[in-house]
């Protein structure tokens, strides 16, 4: 199995949720985070900034890693390590690119009906300020049906 390692990055100022409608790629058609792969010379926190720039235009000034999240698509033998951050402050306004259309939330209207199945389990942890450590196993179908999911509340991250 290799690994590819992604970030998801969520403002969130409670009662509001910064989402992003992806445009294209995987994904498309889902509100989701705002992220993407870590490329060979930064880090994985370089990696936030630099795809929240990219996808929302905004610089992030402040941020904590809440989760990580591995993902597994039947019958693919690599696996998504997905590590999830809060942002607590940013600077610029939020702004559509090619890639993604961001919308602010209510966090009881979160369109969770036209997100990724998972993001039903673990956003509550995420809006509730708590870390946690999962894995998600799909059916690769169009659906993504998850077939196995384990999740808990963690104080270690590493």
């Amino acid at each position: 199995m290799n690994k590819k390692i992604l970030t998801l990055c969520l403002v969130h100022k409670h009662p509001k949720i910064l989402l992003g409608m992806k445009k294209r790629g995987f994904g498309e058609g889902k509100w989701n985070g705002f992220g993407g792969k870590v490329d060979k010379d930064e880090t994985i926190e370089d990696a936030a900034i630099r795809e929240m720039q990219e996808e929302a235009n905004i610089f992030i000034e402040d941020m904590e890693k809440t989760g990580i999240l591995d993902f597994e698509f039947k019958g693919n033998p690599e696996i998504l390590e997905v590590h999830i951050f809060r942002v607590k402050k940013f600077s610029g306004e939020p702004m559509e690119t090619e890639e993604m259309k961001p919308e602010w939330y209510e966090v009881d209207k979160i369109p969770v009906k036209d997100m990724w199945p998972d993001d039903e389990y673990w956003l509550p942890l995420f809006l509730e300020n708590k870390k946690f450590r999962g894995k998600f196993l799909f059916d690769g179908s169009e659906e993504n049906n998850i077939l196995e999911s384990f999740l808990e509340e963690t104080e270690d991250l590493f």
